[in-house]
This record gives structure tokens, sequence and C-alpha cells, in this order.
């Protein structure tokens, strides 16, 4: 039995994040949903379905998975989009040798395909799954998660979080493995785990009373800093000094995280690391947000955030919702984001007052700008951004920057930009 992960016709509500990232690499919690999936089927084979022009940089990252390719064997497809539970397995067994779907209120969990039939539809297979390419299976419904928009995964993290806080941590029995300077307070010592590598400097605070906290590898805590319940500190990122960063936070490997933070994501080699609040907020990866970047995430009405997904308005249904932030993007000292903005891929917003709560991606500038940011010119930041972290862009990532400016060139040009 062979595992497919893969990307249905829904991917659209997850813009900015995943134009340069299938779905299935979002995270939530500690680790991506991917990687969640996985957990749940260990020892499988498995294959990635993605949009046809993510694959090459898909395939580049991971050179030994298949890509857009499904063998003839029996097979399991599970939804890029489904936050995959420990127990997965037990609900949706691998072996079962039943060709049927499985729901959860209209969006298909997974579906098993036995070889055989899998060998007749796979060519009539849609690049972006449906229910319309299992339409012909039994139907099952089951009680499985999954995210329908990005504030989805705000709203899980803490959920997700502990399950797999629980899951990485469930074998070891030594919690504090890494450097702990005189002046350090814990409060629930016993909640926190401290990898390899890390260090945490003195006057920190690590308050683990209503939920645990986990420092990876190499990561390091500055003096005077304050971690509260439910955070994640990637692998070789650093929580600045006199940082206060407040439940049900994930942060990414590689990042520099100052200021006020609480219920956010964000992704690896992201720099948020001066003043400035952002809150139930998801960073992309290679973000800058300039000192005194301020993100309101709660109306002044105290009513649900309205925010506008792929051509129109969706209520968000809460009350809490902060900046949402695609790859490459960047703010100047002192801009300020409205409740529930979208900002796109390889943005640069600078300027007083605040921006539009949608700023297509490729925009430069702030309020009542409609320039449009040359793609030559943001691949060549992007390039010296990239080679601070050591890493060179290649032709997939340099093709992937091009590919998505020609896809969100309609939104500009809907908003008044002159391409």
């Amino acid at each position: 039995m062979q595992l497919c992960i893969f990307e249905d016709i829904y991917f659209e509500r997850l813009e900015p994040l995943i134009y340069s990232r299938p779905v299935h690499d979002l995270i939530c919690g500690i680790n991506s949903i991917r990687a969640k999936i996985l957990r749940a089927y260990p020892d499988t084979g498995y294959s990635l379905h993605t949009r046809p022009y993510l694959d090459q940089v898909v395939k580049s990252k991971n050179p030994q998975v298949a890509v857009n390719r499904i063998d003839d064997n029996d097979c399991l497809f599970v939804n890029g989009r489904v936050l995959a539970p420990p127990n997965l397995a037990e609900i949706i067994p691998l072996e079962d040798k039943e060709n049927k779907v499985y729901l959860n209120k209209g969006t298909v969990i997974a579906a098993r395909v036995s070889g055989s039939l899998l060998n007749k539809i796979k060519l009539n297979l849609s690049d972006m799954f449906s229910l319309a390419d299992f339409d012909d299976l039994p139907k099952v419904e089951v009680d499985v998660r999954h995210i329908d928009y990005i504030w989805d995964l705000t709203l899980n993290n803490r959920d997700e979080f502990l399950k797999d806080y629980n899951c990485l941590l469930k074998d070891k029995k030594e919690r504090i493995l890494g450097k702990i300077y005189d002046g350090v307070h814990f409060i629930e010592k016993d909640n926190v785990f401290i990898d390899e590598g890390a260090e945490i400097k003195p006057g920190a605070v690590l308050d683990a009373s209503k939920g645990p906290i986990y420092i990876d590898k190499n990561a390091s805590v500055a003096a005077n800093s304050v971690i509260e319940n439910c955070v994640y500190v990637g692998e070789s990122s650093q929580v600045k000094s006199c940082a206060r960063i407040y439940d049900n936070v994930s942060i990414g490997k590689i990042c520099k995280v100052g200021g006020e933070v609480e219920d956010s994501i964000i992704l690896p080699f992201t720099n948020k690391q001066h003043s400035g609040f952002i809150g139930h907020a998801y960073l992309g990866s290679w973000v800058n947000l300039g000192a005194d970047t301020n993100c309101s995430d709660l109306k002044n009405n105290y009513g649900t955030v309205k925010v506008y997904v792929n051509g129109e308005i969706v209520d968000s249904k809460t009350q809490f919702l902060g900046l949402i932030m695609g790859d490459h993007s960047k703010s100047a000292i002192n801009t300020m984001f409205n409740t529930g903005t979208i900002v796109g891929y390889s943005c640069n917003i600078f300027g007083s007052g605040f921006p539009d709560k949608y700023i297509p991606s490729f925009s430069w500038g702030g309020v009542n700008s409609k320039t449009t940011y040359d793609i030559a010119r943001s691949i060549e930041t992007a390039k010296r951004v990239l080679v601070r972290r050591n890493i060179e862009m290649n032709e997939h990532d340099e093709k992937l920057f091009k590919k998505i400016f020609d896809l969100t060139t309609r939104e500009r040009r809907k908003r008044g930009y002159p391409y």
C-alpha cells in the first residue's frame, strides 16, 4: 500500500502562503501538516501531489520522494489540508482493502483505491483533486479535522502544539539538555523541554504553568525575555532580549523574534526582532518586519473579522485575526496593519497610515500606492537575503518567483496597478 498526500481544488483559500509551497508544508503546532500525516503512517512509502508549477521546486527539496507520480499499487490518498490526529491510522486504516472515500462535511479527507481501479482512473485524475475524482466510491463520514483558511491554522495552533509536543517527547526522559544560565526563572519546569545546544540567558522567564514550552536545538532565549504557555522556538532561532512571547506561538527554524507576539505562527527564516506587536498572525518565510511594526488583531467594535480571500470577502467568524503575510514580504519601521490584513508574496510596505487590508503580491509602497515591485529587483533582493543564511537561489526558485508574479498580475490590475 502506498500513501499519496494531495492538494485539492480549495488550495486557493490558503493564499498567499501557498503560492510558494504545497498546502501540506504549512506548519501548525510544531510540525508541518505533511509530518503529522506521515507520523500517523510510519514506515510507509509515500508520494506528493501538488500544483504542476510547484513540481520542480518540490522535487528539488524532496529528492527521495515521488512528486506528481503515482504507482499502480493500492493507494491511500490523504488530503494535504488534514490536521492528522495521532490515531489517524485507526480511523482510516492503511491496510483496509475496500475502495472508499472518507468525508468530513463534504470535504474529502482521504480515499482508498485499489491498484486495479487506480490504473483505470488515474489518467482522468484532475491536477487538483476533488470529490468528483472519487465520486463512484462508497462514502464514509469521519470526524477528522481539516483547515479551510489560513486562520484555521492559528485557531488550532494550541491543540496541534500539544499533540506534537506529546508525540515528540513521549520517549524522552530528560527534558533539560541545553545550557541554563544562572538567574533563569522556570514556572512548572517539568513542562519545559530544552534541546541540545540551546541556551537560556539570565533573567529569562519560562512560564509553563498553563501549557508546555519546547526550545529546539541550538536555539537561544536572550536575557530578560518572557515565554508563556504552548510556545515552540525552532532550531537555531533567537528570541531577542526583553521579548514577550505569549501563549500559542510557533516559531520556525532560523528566525529572530522580539517585541510582543501572541497566538501566531512564524515560518522559517523570518525576522521580527524589534519592538512591535503581532497577534493571531501567520507570517511566511523570509519575511522581515521593521522596528515598531504593529498589527491589530481585534476590531474596536469587537465584531468578527472579514477578510479578502481569493476574490471575495469572507467572514472569518472570529473576533481575533491579525496579519497574514506571504513569503519575502517586508515592512518598514513604524508600519501599522489593520485587523485581518492580507499581504501577498514579495511586497515592500512603507509609509504612514494604514495600508489597504488586502495588498496584492509584488506591491511596493503603502497608503494609496499602486506601484508594482519590479520582478527583477524583487529577485535580486531575495538573492541577497538568502545569501545571508548561506543559501543560494537556484533556477527553480527563480522560475517560481516569475511564475508567482504572473499568477498574481490579475489581482494587481484589478486594483489599479500597472502590471
